[in-house]
């Protein structure tokens, strides 16, 4: 197991979509971050009714350590309520790239 996380965040509208990941990026709590671009449909239950809408999907690429700022972000800028942030844990990647994610998003020094 890695300390690497895909991260899936679904956005309203593809302008907010790239507008998170840019920011994600641009702050380093991200290394890469996927705009899926064309729609997905979503079926959901909010506030006691099932709905239904169209969302962009963003797959974020990030560090344990970077986790929790990258979350706050993603709440900070996002426009839903309650915005779906799932961490899925990074069982084994290629070597290169966990590497460069790592540098990418600033190691963390360890105390």
């Amino acid at each position: 197991m890695t300390d690497k996380f895909v991260v899936m965040v679904t956005c309203g509208s593809r302008a907010e979509a790239r507008r998170i990941a840019r920011r994600l990026v641009g702050q380093r709590l991200a290394a890469c971050v996927n705009v899926i671009p064309a729609a997905v449909e979503s079926v959901y239950r909010w506030k006691g009714k099932v709905e239904f809408g169209k969302e962009f999907l963003l797959v974020v690429k990030t560090s344990r350590a970077r986790f929790a700022k990258l979350q706050q972000e993603i709440v900070r800028l996002h426009s839903y309520e309650v915005p779906e942030i799932l961490a899925l844990p990074i069982a084994r990647g290629s070597r290169t790239y966990l590497e460069w994610l790592a540098d990418s998003v600033g190691r963390v020094k360890k105390s």
